[in-house]
């Protein structure tokens, strides 16, 4: 087919989009039959597109005419929708986004791991506005514009947004975009501040100032006036994460608590802390409930964090051993632990988790239970070393693997190769298995599984 008589087909043929990818893009085929990603299309819509993208097996459009709608297509509530990158979903009803990342979640374990789970937990759901506590709003001057943009990047593109306010914010800090666009240009380094990072506690409303060149005292005055008028405590970031400090004392700690077990946890506002704290009690409470500890029972939570599972599992177990790649994360869980009168039955140990082999397992000792909450790389070394002891025993004599893992995964592809292992080679079933929605309106795909020792 010639380059125009493709041209031609791109304006006038009609595709039916099938379903959506992990994206958030309807997929549809064409004629031909080579599979079409089409940005903003829902399932059951049948559209218009202009392809921006050709390869020999795909190709990827926007939608240009829209002749049947779906059902679940919603008004976006937020006028920036479709610029800002921050949301590629709010046209889409939120129980269809829920349905559709559990779907995800199943294609994934069955197609990548050829694993189906006993039982498919109902999805946890939260709150689908405001709830957005951790964030890295990027800041850009304008000069030819004489402006200051604080805001999230615009869809795939290194531009920051024009944006005066955010839907997934709460909305005291989408109250402050405007806010900070004048305080930053006020600076004396306004050109020398690429980003702002958002972390909101319980209590208090922490910025992070990212600043490439020494403040000068004047911008120094300035923050702190800001601060005062709106509430927020300043941390200012000259260099890497570790040069993170606050600007001045005093005040309340940046924390959250889970009320549920009487656990208070301070953070930085570097550290990692779930996005969506609505979301987080929830996750939490139900990890428990399928780990179904007994206060005889030793626990270990793998990529422990703050400890925010290691602490309310040691309400209820026996002992607790928390495992993180970083010593100085490491400290603060004893310190969390220590705070919350829970140091008697916890400990933490500095590990890379990457790495592992059923020798160096079998030195953690032996665990009723785990729980497992990785990054998105996930626990490929873990479930690698559990699969290699299972298959030879000589390997590591007298191990026992742990009777239940609960699995906490914030990308489902790395869920399914592990899960693949665990089922196939490591002795285990996948018991049950449910989606997270802890990003509402983003194609983020958070989920739990549970693995029971066959």
């Amino acid at each position: 087919m010639s380059a125009a008589k493709e041209t031609e087909r791109d304006s006038n043929e009609w595709l039916k989009v099938e379903s959506l990818d992990l994206e958030a893009q309807g997929v549809a085929h064409n004629l031909a039959g080579k599979v079409v990603f089409i940005e903003d299309a829902l399932p059951g819509e049948e559209v218009q597109v202009r392809v921006n993208r050709r390869k020999n097996n795909w190709e990827q459009a926007t939608m240009v005419a829209l002749k049947r709608e779906s059902s679940q297509r919603v008004v976006p509530r937020c006028p920036h929708f479709g610029t800002c990158g921050g949301c590629k979903m709010q046209h889409f009803h939120v129980g269809a986004q829920v349905a559709t990342k559990q779907r995800a979640l199943e294609d994934a374990l069955w197609h990548l791991g050829r694993v189906k789970p006993e039982r498919v937990l109902r999805p946890i759901e939260g709150p689908a506005w405001g709830y957005r506590y951790r964030a890295r709003l990027s800041v850009r001057y304008v000069a030819k514009k004489g402006k200051v943009l604080v805001g999230f990047h615009e869809r795939n593109s290194s531009f920051v947004a024009d944006m005066d306010s955010c839907e997934v914010l709460p909305p005291h800090v989408s109250a402050l975009l405007l806010p900070l666009r004048e305080l930053v240009a006020a600076m004396d380094q306004r050109d020398r501040l690429p980003q702002i990072e958002l972390a909101v506690g319980d209590a208090v409303t922490a910025l992070v100032l990212r600043h490439l060149e020494p403040l000068s005292a004047a911008d120094l005055a300035r923050l702190r006036d800001f601060g005062a008028a709106h509430g927020v405590q300043w941390w200012l970031q000259p260099k890497g994460p570790v040069t993170v400090q606050r600007l001045d004392d005093g005040g309340a700690p940046l924390a959250y608590a889970l009320p549920e077990f009487g656990i208070t946890m301070p953070f930085r506002p570097t550290d990692f802390t779930q996005v969506n704290p609505h979301i987080n009690r929830v996750l939490v409470t139900r990890a428990l409930r399928l780990l179904e500890v007994r206060v005889d029972e030793r626990v270990i939570d793998w990529f422990c964090g703050l400890g925010n599972f290691t602490l309310p599992i040691a309400t209820s177990a026996r002992e607790v051993l928390g495992i993180e790649g970083a010593e100085a994360l490491v400290q603060r869980s004893r310190d969390n632990a220590a705070l919350n009168g829970l140091a008697h039955k916890t400990s933490f140990v500095a590990r890379n988790l990457f790495e592992m082999t059923p020798v160096e397992l079998a030195a953690f000792g032996a665990a009723d239970k785990w729980l497992v909450d990785p990054p998105r790389e996930g626990a490929f070394a873990l479930a690698k070393a559990l699969a290699e002891a299972h298959a030879d025993p000589s390997i590591a004599p007298g191990y026992e693997a742990p009777a239940r893992i609960v699995y906490v995964s914030c990308n489902p592809a790395t869920l399914a190769r592990d899960a693949g292992l665990l089922v196939h080679q490591a002795g285990y079933r996948c018991s049950a298995a449910g989606a997270v929605n802890m990003f509402p309106h983003t194609a983020h795909v958070e989920s739990m599984a549970v693995f029971d020792r066959a």
